[in-house]
């Protein structure tokens, strides 16, 4: 049951959509306590896919101003880059195993 709160959400974007065509990599916001070893076994657990690394980016809390004056902030977060071993796989983000 943890592994399933480990990955919060996939990010899909411009940027990480290029990722996915290019490089078989895909992104995913994580848990602050997830590790490389756990993310690659929850992966496996959740979409059946063979992992063949994990790159982890911790964010930095960013700060913007907002209306009249107010300061809006976004959380610090946690990323996950996980490149796939085969080319031919892909995770079908609708569909969970």
């Amino acid at each position: 049951m943890r592994l399933y709160r480990l990955i919060k959400k996939p990010i899909v974007t411009e940027k990480t959509s290029n990722l996915e065509l290019k490089n078989n990599t895909y992104v995913f916001e994580v848990d602050a306590s997830a590790t490389k070893i756990d993310l690659k076994k929850a992966i496996f657990e959740i979409y059946g896919v063979e992992v063949d690394s994990v790159n982890i980016v911790n964010t930095r809390e960013k700060f913007k101003m907002g209306r009249k004056g107010v300061q809006l902030r976004k959380r610090a977060s946690k990323k996950a880059y996980i490149k796939l071993k085969n080319s031919e796989e892909k995770i079908d983000f609708s569909v969970l195993k």
